[in-house]
């Protein structure tokens, strides 16, 4: 494998994650900056809030195949294995939650995150979707969910794919990502402060 092919394989992967589709989709359908409505965050989430379910379930599919392309496609064209398509996903996760067309911010990368598990590790994916719709459905809290899904996501994929030891450290790494970027969500959810699902929050300011 050519250096030079895995650092383009590797910038491609970054672009495609990093596109901001939220943020691109708010402007052109209502001429409005995301990032100054509902929570404030360029996610699905926050574009449900905003717009609604007809434009935040495509977005969302989209985001999803922002990681899903550079694990399944992008990475396996320049190299055989697991390592390179699972540095392809990961890179596309950071372009999404670290995005160079809004500053170097972006969404938490539940979404671009979900579609690399889907590419490599699928069996665990539905587990953690099917947990994640079961928390969302019971509780109305979109970040509840996300963060026990993510958390999950290591012992579904020791469960399921016992002899894939990259792609189990990769999925950790992952998981622990998305946790953190939901650190603000936590704290909120700790005093009773996070928006329900459709609902408002207690509080302004969440």
């Amino acid at each position: 494998m050519s250096p030079f092919a895995l650092a383009g394989a590797l910038v491609l992967s970054y672009l495609i994650g990093s596109i901001p589709t939220s943020l691109l989709v708010s402007r052109l359908v209502k001429g409005i900056d995301l990032r100054q409505h509902g929570s404030k965050n360029v996610g699905a989430t926050n574009l449900f809030r905003v717009l609604g379910w007809r434009w935040a379930v495509p977005v969302g599919l989209f985001d999803m195949a922002k990681g899903y392309v550079p694990a399944a496609i992008v990475g396996p064209a320049v190299a055989d294995g697991v390592l390179i398509p699972l540095l392809c996903g990961v890179t596309a996760v950071l372009g999404h939650m670290f995005s160079p067309f809004v500053g170097f911010k972006g969404g938490k990368g539940v979404a671009t995150g979900a579609g690399v598990v889907l590419a490599m590790a699928p069996l665990a994916f539905l587990g953690a979707f099917g947990l994640w719709a079961l928390l969302v459905f019971l509780t109305g809290y979109v970040s509840l969910g996300s963060v026990v899904a993510a958390a999950s996501l290591p012992l579904l994929t020791l469960w399921f794919y016992p002899d894939r030891p990259t792609v189990l450290w990769i999925t950790a790494a992952l998981a622990a990502l998305v946790v953190w970027m939901h650190r603000s969500n936590i704290g909120r959810l700790l005093k009773g402060t996070e928006s329900r699902f459709g609902r408002n929050a207690k509080e302004t300011g969440s």
